[in-house]
């Protein structure tokens, strides 16, 4: 994929225009892993860009983003921008097309705001990412409020970025991301689950958990994990603690690598402990009656609200209301 992106750095420079890789692949390639994808920004406007390449779709040609087909991958090809006003929390009003400069200071981190010129082996930094970069600071680029006011799914890809990459997310950042946590309901639910799931599927996902505990995003999101603070459970078969210290211990015993219906199944297996607590006096008992299959329904629900498939919502529930039938396998027949 790497040949095919920079034929198409190529052919920009060789018609005149300015052409580099951009983002997330560039900072992949910083920290020695292999970028997933590339992207070109480029001082070439859509309808050049389009003129240069015979296979193009428009995917995004109104802020100046043209997909390009070349050698069997497809290449974002973005013109240097700036942004007009943001009102919904999510997309600008409109682009106005300007400098490599002005492109890097409209993104969201520093270490997603650098470019590299591959066919001189250059690093264009505007905003000090290599900075960043090395010291493992997540910084959002100029006003941190302002950033997370132009996207509110940035309060998410913080989290994301700073437990996948074992990162400190500068005071600043940091503060910013915590008094706008609650701002996240303007984004889809469809793009909150995306970042759920890059979040939870990682081997990082403990630090995740943590983050997203800290920022104040899990209890905007996922208020049933919340309610498990405080839930209290019987120290006889949970000596490590309350229901949401289980549960964030029965996330570390997952395999780095785990599917979508596990690792959710995990999270949620006890989410219906809270509404089920019940503690008998005279035997000096805690009981969860039927806290798997309350905790199925919820399951359910939870799902539902975050736009999961269907096929990994059943299979999640059916993980949660099945939950306790391990308890009993030592006396089960072969």
């Amino acid at each position: 994929m790497e040949a095919q992106a920079r034929a198409v750095v190529q052919r920009l420079q060789n018609a005149g225009f300015l052409a580099f890789y951009a983002g997330g692949c560039v900072r992949d390639a910083l920290l020695g892993l292999a970028p997933k994808d590339y992207d070109i920004a480029t001082s070439a406007r859509p309808e050049e860009v389009q003129s240069l390449f015979p296979r193009t779709v428009a995917v995004g040609a109104h802020f100046g983003v043209i997909c390009v087909l070349e050698g069997g991958f497809e290449f974002q090809v973005a013109t240097f921008r700036s942004d007009e006003a943001y009102v919904d929390g999510r997309r600008p009003t409109g682009v106005t097309f300007s400098t490599p400069q002005l492109d890097a200071e409209r993104r969201d981190f520093t270490i997603n705001g650098m470019f590299f010129d591959p066919i001189r082996g250059e690093v264009i930094d505007y905003i000090h990412g290599r900075e960043d970069l090395a010291s493992g600071t997540l910084r959002a680029i100029g006003d941190p409020a302002q950033r997370f006011s132009e996207d509110r799914l940035r309060l998410l890809r913080a989290v994301r970025f700073a437990a996948i990459f074992g990162f400190t997310v500068e005071p600043a950042t940091w503060q910013a991301v915590q008094e706008n946590a609650s701002a996240i309901h303007v984004v889809s639910a469809e793009r909150i689950r995306e970042e759920l799931v890059r979040i939870f599927t990682s081997p990082t996902r403990v630090r995740g958990f943590d983050l997203l505990d800290a920022s104040g995003l899990m209890k905007e999101i996922l208020p049933e994990i919340e309610a498990l603070k405080g839930c209290e459970q019987p120290p006889q078969f949970h000596p490590e603690g309350d229901v949401y210290v289980h549960t964030r211990r029965m996330l570390e015993l997952l395999p780095p690598e785990t599917s979508i219906p596990l690792v959710f199944a995990v999270l949620f297996h006890d989410i219906g402990k809270p509404p089920t607590y019940t503690f008998d006096p005279a035997e000096g008992r805690i009981r969860f009656s039927g806290h798997d299959k309350v905790g199925a329904e919820m399951t359910i629900a939870v799902m539902e609200r975050l736009r999961f498939s269907r096929e990994e919502i059943e299979a999640t529930a059916q993980a949660v209301a099945n939950h306790m039938v391990f308890k009993d396998v030592q006396s089960m027949r072969l």
